[in-house]
């Protein structure tokens, strides 16, 4: 079974619980980690942007990740929002079962 994180940033807390609930609900995560008060810096549409926003993390199976990619799109106030999927390439035995465990 493949694993990936898939990264996602969000305009604050709130959008980012109501997306990790949805994807854990559905077991389309095993978990979501939310990192607080990053900021990125990027141009959108021509202009120099920086912007305060919070960094999911979702552990998930790659098998997943177009249902992700929709239910982020769905719900997402962007018009363009961050879905980036990484593969894992190595953790523990255990934790590879519990995520393929809470995705079936």
């Amino acid at each position: 079974m493949d694993l990936i994180l898939v990264y996602c940033t969000v305009p604050d807390k709130k959008i980012g619980r109501k997306i990790a609930e949805m994807l854990v609900k559905h077991h389309l995560a095993a978990c979501v980690s939310m990192t607080d008060r990053i900021e990125s810096v990027f141009s959108w549409d021509g202009d120099f942007c920086k912007e305060k926003e919070v960094l999911l993390t979702i552990k998930t199976v790659r098998e997943h990740f177009e249902r992700i990619n929709s239910l982020i799109n769905e719900i997402h106030p962007y018009s363009v929002p961050e879905v980036i999927a990484v593969p894992v390439i190595n953790c523990s035995e255990d934790y590879m079962k519990w995520i393929v465990h809470e995705t079936d």
